[in-house]
């Protein structure tokens, strides 16, 4: 009876610690091999220590691989889990980074990341970003500078060296320049014209397509006829929205800014800035003055929750906050203070 009590208070313990290692194990393991489903033109796969090779569709490519791209040349590489990742032209993708981490080495890639997958991250030299049931597209230049957009969900952006953090929504880029050693501002953009990019246009439909297609829908309502913008500019005096003076048109949505629920602030801002980019410097300015309460994932925050309930312990984000926040410079103090000084002689006890 002793024994086989000691037996089960053995194996007990045992068995609690395989079933917390176990899911997260396999899912670090889903993003250590992916499956080739398509090749344009020039793509190879350079093998650890061996020379490049002509790479084939449905062929598996796995850790310690890179993928290369030539000069007009496209790929598609799709995970266990559905991950799906999109390479560009002059482009080089290292396979299997540590966890559940997607390291881009340069070029352009589009990065769909299924919900409830245990989400990732993708390194893009000195910028990390975090991201959870998204679909975002990237461009790592030779210079250093990388520019950051997501189609749909959100994304925890990073600057490693300084921890800069920041909350990029969709419809946002975020770019990182050397130059400055920080993380821009996000700007609106044009998500209609981003799925002109041949990393969404030359491939088969992605899953995410509805989710990015409603958040067009909802950034075209904001102007649409007799739309909230719309109303409010024909309040301000004006015909319409593009006969509005600049001052009308920015009464307009002053007006709109300060009674839209801070969810919602976003997409007005993105509307606001289609239906009139010539003012685009002040529509941003106007909405930066207003910084929501709420922190984290943003609308997206279901998401999230089920995701660090489902198992993502590999993936979890910083802090994110929903502005950006500029970076403390880094003051080196001396280790030991001068006591001695020329401005102060020193005290000899007279």
């Amino acid at each position: 009876m002793n024994m086989e009590r000691r037996c089960i208070l053995l194996v007990a313990p045992l068995a609690v610690a395989v079933a917390i290692w176990l899911p997260n194990e396999l899912l670090a393991e889903d993003l250590q091999e992916a499956k080739v489903t398509q090749a344009v033109q020039d793509v190879k796969v350079v093998p650890s220590g061996a020379a490049a090779r002509v790479v084939t569709v449905n062929e598996t490519v796995r850790k310690g691989n890179a993928v290369q791209t030539g000069a007009q040349s496209r790929s598609e590489l799709t995970f266990k889990d559905q991950t799906i990742t999109r390479l560009g032209e002059k482009t080089i993708y290292n396979v299997g980074g540590e966890g559940r981490t997607l390291e881009m080495g340069s070029g352009q890639f589009l990065l769909y990341v299924p919900k409830n997958k245990g989400g990732a991250k993708v390194k893009m030299g000195a910028v990390t970003a975090a991201i959870t049931g998204t679909t975002v597209l990237g461009n790592v230049l030779p210079s250093g500078i990388v520019e950051f957009t997501v189609l749909e969900g959100s994304a925890c952006i990073s600057l490693d060296r300084v921890g800069q953090t920041l909350l990029v929504m969709p419809g946002q880029m975020v770019v990182y320049d050397p130059v400055y050693r920080r993380l821009e501002d996000p700007v609106e953009v044009d998500l209609q014209q981003e799925l002109s990019s041949p990393l969404v246009r030359d491939f088969r439909p992605l899953p995410s397509a509805p989710l990015i297609d409603a958040e067009i829908q909802s950034h075209h309502q904001v102007a649409a006829p007799n739309g909230d913008l719309d109303r409010a500019v024909r309040a301000a005096g004006a015909a319409s929205i593009a006969t509005a003076t600049p001052d009308q048109f920015m009464q307009a949505f002053n007006s709109l800014l300060v009674r839209y629920p801070p969810s919602q602030v976003r997409t007005l801002v993105a509307g606001a800035i289609r239906a009139r980019p010539d003012l685009a410097d002040r529509i941003t300015a106007a909405a930066g003055q207003v910084r929501p309460v709420r922190r984290g994932y943003g609308k997206d925050a279901k998401d999230y929750k089920s995701y660090k309930e489902y198992k993502g312990k590999e993936v979890a984000p910083p802090e994110c906050p929903p502005w950006n926040q500029p970076v403390q410079p880094f003051i080196i103090a001396p280790l030991t203070p001068q006591i001695n000084s020329p401005e102060k002689p020193p005290n000899n006890g007279d």
